[in-house]
């Protein structure tokens, strides 16, 4: 189980499209609108998860087109928010949007987030620790995922909130604006090579 919790900790605290954006909402749209968009991502998590342990994502995943499409728009998407980092200027902003993404942006996010995929995949096909009851592994693997999931993204999220009000130099904007466009186009590369 603590290998489990291991796995849990380091594959979620990595950047990847959920906390890079949640630190991306934080700074450019405060704590009230993070908390929304990460009450999204953590419903949308949740559901990927159950698409995985039920083997619905298995199965959508079968159909070569679908899978193809799923991958295209995830390709997009994670293109779209690497260019938007990269091209924010010298305003620290991850994501740069009139409205905050909310509640259904994280939601969305979710179902084509590839990271959110090979992560539950990962997590609840891995690590067997109660071999003789599969039902009741799957539910503490819930409960524990859940219970790093949230205080990560909050962390992520309390970081944006904290750069927000920074008031940095122009040449740090730019070089932290850069580090997160790089991160977010290795996930882009990440997510092409494996599509899904």
């Amino acid at each position: 189980m603590l290998s489990f919790l291991a796995a849990v900790f380091f594959l979620l605290i990595t950047p990847g499209p959920g906390v890079l954006s949640t630190a991306g909402v934080g700074s450019g749209f405060g704590a009230r609108a993070g908390l929304r968009y990460v009450s999204g991502l953590w419903l949308g998590n949740n559901l990927v998860g159950l698409a995985v342990v039920s083997g619905l994502a298995a199965i959508v995943f079968s159909v070569p087109l679908l899978r193809e499409v799923l991958a295209g728009l995830s390709f997009l998407y994670l293109l779209y928010l690497a260019g938007k980092i990269a091209l924010s200027g010298s305003k620290i902003a991850f994501i740069h949007a009139e409205r905050p993404p909310g509640f259904f942006g994280g939601l969305a996010l979710q179902a084509i987030n590839p990271k959110a995929y090979v992560v539950n995949a990962a997590l609840y096909g891995g690590f067997g620790f109660w071999p003789d009851s599969l039902g009741a592994e799957i539910l503490v693997k819930f409960l524990l995922l859940n219970a790093v999931w949230i205080p990560v993204h909050l962390l992520w999220l309390g970081a944006g909130v904290g750069l927000h009000r920074l008031n940095l130099s122009q040449r740090s904007h730019m070089v932290i604006n850069a580090a997160m466009a790089l991160s977010m186009l290795a996930v882009v590369v990440l997510a092409a090579l494996n599509s899904f």
